[in-house]
């Protein structure tokens, strides 16, 4: 590799010195050698820089350290001191906006972090938090650079720190192009949103190897910790893809829904999509029988602007629905049953997906919408033994410790327990609203009319005749539309087709909500 040393001499006056500093960054932009571009190439993955000007607004990338270096001896390393270290660090725009960013160099050392390396990540992760910026990490590498030692351990708590200093402070996004094995996936784990590209992308704490070793089970990389099995299974990421450039379209479009930092709102855009506009497809879309399915997502394309949101955990416990979209051109955050999927009924996978949802709207200023069409939470041994109550406690926690507006909205069933930890107005919710088929209660009119009626239905000629007009006077006296807005638990009962104007005009009156939680050092959320 080429170094100073082999570089011409020149004259030696500023114009020599400034064209060996040409000389020098040109190698720096180009990195090792053909060879290894090439190589990484063949893998199907694009360059560190390659990704960062996909990522940011064109031309607006300022790198940062592009000349160091590390001063590790040993094991030939002294021989190889390539400028970067193998990490690319700097800041630019997206969409005009402030983004700092570093990308793994893989044809550098497998992109392994070092002592160097990591000072470098460290430096601009302070650089963000201290400008209140989003940070973008492009990972690529093969964990810690093992002839470098436990210094190179050390680099890695320096990055869990950070992330964790910057935690809800701004937003972190965690994108991974290449292997991320052992404690280096402990980074992304710890970032507001993670990443994946199908084939090219692999988490996990112990490789195919050791678990074959430990437990003689077979798996591949992908089959142990690839986008689809993160996407569907563990849940630890949050959006795949096929292939980098959507990827890295996607997280842009990301970053274009969320502020800058946790002092400030989410970007606002100019909506040509009216506000008073009639939803009127909706009469149809959602059926008033409680035990017919429908797609939660027609409901909200036909509410929000354009039709348009960003699913989060889109495959991830598919009985609900967390998304970011746009209402009259602000940002909103959505949570909603997916009556599709498990009747759109809560268990331990949806209370863990909606809860860390509604705790990063609120650490960044989103208001929240709750659409409720939800029959409980799913019964069954391995939900109890596996935590249903402590699972289902995240997300009633996070709810009432969220200071951000909030708006629930009652679609259909709304029963029981589940009830209350979606949003109701018992917990907090700053204003709540049912459609006329909205059904609120403890329990559906079926159950409730054998535990309440037991004993007339038992010694009845005909129980099951007594059973159904049980039930049809349990609905009528309970469980009919305006029980719950009688007694101030429902603000208003709305037409449908006017639910997005209604929202609207609700989220505008909220836009100066102010509260304040207690004095603590933080919370005691349940785990």
């Amino acid at each position: 590799m080429t170094t100073v040393e082999d570089l011409p001499a020149g004259a030696n006056d500023a114009r020599g010195r400034v064209a060996e500093l040409h000389a020098i960054r040109e190698q720096v932009r180009r990195g090792p050698s053909e060879r290894a571009t090439e190589a990484q190439r063949a893998k199907g993955k694009l360059t560190a820089r390659e990704r960062i000007e996909l990522l940011l607004d064109e031309g607006s990338f300022n790198e940062v350290e592009p000349l160091r270096r590390h001063r590790a001896t040993g094991f030939g390393l002294e021989a190889k001191k390539p400028y970067t270290d193998g990490v690319i660090t700097g800041w630019g725009t997206v969409h005009g906006r402030t983004v700092f960013t570093y990308a793994h160099d893989f044809r550098i050392f497998g992109g392994a972090l070092g002592e160097a390396h990591a000072t470098k990540i460290h430096k601009i992760m302070d650089m963000a938090i201290q400008a209140g910026a989003p940070l973008v990490s492009l990972n690529d590498g093969a964990g810690a650079r093992i002839q470098e030692g436990v210094s190179a351990l050390a680099g890695y708590g320096g990055i869990f720190q950070r992330n964790t200093k910057a935690s809800g402070v701004i937003p972190q996004i965690s994108v991974m192009l290449g292997p991320c094995a052992g404690g280096a996936a402990y980074s992304p784990a710890l970032t507001d949103f993670v990443f994946m590209v199908r084939e090219t992308s692999q988490m996990f704490i112990t490789g195919p190897d050791v678990v074959r070793a430990v437990t003689g089970e077979e798996i591949t990389q992908n089959g142990l910790g690839g986008a689809d099995v993160h996407a569907e299974t563990s849940g630890v990421c949050h959006f795949a893809y096929d292939d980098e450039v959507t990827c890295l379209e996607e997280v842009r479009y990301l970053l274009a829904l969320l502020p800058a930092n946790n002092r400030e709102n989410p970007p606002s855009v100019p909506c040509e999509d009216p506000a008073d506009r009639s939803g009127d497809a909706l009469l149809d879309l959602v059926p008033a029988d409680g035990n017919r399915p429908y797609d939660m997502r027609k409901v909200i394309e036909e509410i929000v602007d354009d039709g348009e949101f960003l699913e989060v955990h889109e495959r991830w416990a598919t009985n609900i629905i967390c998304a970011l979209t746009r209402l009259d051109g602000r940002v909103v955050g959505i949570i909603a049953n997916q009556p599709q999927s498990l009747a759109g009924v809560l268990d331990i996978e949806a209370s863990e997906k909606a809860a860390r949802f509604v705790q990063m709207c609120d650490a960044f200023n989103i208001p929240i919408v709750t659409f409720l069409d939800v029959p409980g939470f799913l019964p069954g041994v391995d939900q109890e033994h596996g935590g249903i109550i402590r699972h289902g406690a995240k997300l009633l926690y996070a709810y009432c410790n969220a200071t951000v507006p909030r708006i629930s909205l009652v679609l259909r069933k709304a029963y029981g327990g589940a009830y209350i930890v979606m949003d109701s107005q018992s917990i907090g919710a700053d204003l709540t609203y049912a459609w006329p088929t909205n059904e609120i209660a403890v329990m559906g009119a079926e159950g409730a009319a054998n535990v309440i009626f037991r004993k007339q239905i038992a010694e009845a000629d005909d129980s099951d005749a007594m059973r159904m007009r049980m039930v049809k006077e349990y609905k009528s006296e309970l469980m009919h539309p305006y029980y719950a807005a009688e007694r101030g638990l429902v603000d208003d009962v709305i037409d449908p087709a006017e639910t997005r104007h209604t929202l609207i005009r609700s989220l505008e009156m909220l836009r100066t909500k102010h509260a304040d939680l207690p004095a603590r050092k933080h919370g005691n959320p349940p785990q």
